[in-house]
């Protein structure tokens, strides 16, 4: 069964914030944000899509246990935690948080001449009161270019490990090709068109910033229409 979420269906937040302002494109119930129907899928508690404004500064606020994978879909995206120590991340790098038994952190837009958009995701840990830690991963288009590249993942060789019974891949998959994705029993696949666009899945169309819930299906055919920025969040069903 595939469920496709139109983007004007996916709730669109915006605020003023440090230094600036955000714009965000939230999937799952998220602060002032409650859908009783998406308040998570699977182990996928939180996806959000957002923007900041040249210097803007998500100030520390503080998390615990949770699994925090972050990917940066344009600009620089700075991760700082309370002693000041974090990454750098630019356009496809991705990083992973163990959040576990406490930590304060902020986003940052590193850069004061262009925006910054980043993809959060927060997925429930496998543990908890794990110490928290902090890895990120360089990728390069070439590396994801017509295949779906694992960034995080327990099963693939290099990819971030993470604490959780989930998988993100991301893909730039080119015009007129078609992807293939394999999914394993109890499993569900969540994908997110970031930019360009459409794409068809198993014959429904997927526009610009929509996605595709996708549960009881063993494969996935993904064709591009146009030269198209893909993640994909493979979970365990729960």
């Amino acid at each position: 069964m595939i469920t496709i979420r139109k983007p004007e269906d996916i709730y669109q937040a915006a605020g003023d914030i440090q230094n600036g302002t955000f714009r965000g494109r939230w999937h799952f119930s998220f602060e002032e944000y409650h859908d009783p129907a998406y308040m998570q899928f699977g182990t996928l508690r939180v996806f959000n899509d957002d923007t900041l404004s040249p210097d803007a500064v998500w100030p520390l606020h503080y998390h615990r246990e949770i699994e925090v994978v972050t990917y940066c879909a344009g600009g620089e995206f700075r991760h700082e935690d309370e002693q000041g120590l974090g990454g750098i991340l630019k356009q496809g790098w991705v990083q992973h948080t163990t959040v576990g038994k406490g930590m304060f952190h902020s986003e940052i837009n590193n850069r004061k001449d262009e925006t910054m958009r980043f993809i959060q995701m927060w997925f429930l840990p496998s543990e908890r009161g794990l110490e928290p830690s902090v890895k990120q991963k360089r990728t390069e288009r070439a590396e994801r270019t017509n295949r779906f590249l694992p960034l995080v993942s327990n099963e693939h060789t290099g990819a971030l490990p993470i604490r959780s019974n989930a998988q993100v891949h991301s893909s730039f998959l080119q015009a007129g090709l078609t992807l293939d994705y394999q999914i394993k029993d109890w499993r569900g696949v969540y994908l997110y068109v970031l930019e360009g666009g459409p794409v068809q899945v198993n014959g429904h169309l997927i526009a610009t910033f929509g996605a595709a819930k996708v549960v009881e299906e063993t494969v996935l055919h993904v064709r591009a229409d146009t030269d198209t920025e893909l993640l994909l969040v493979d979970v365990h069903l729960i």
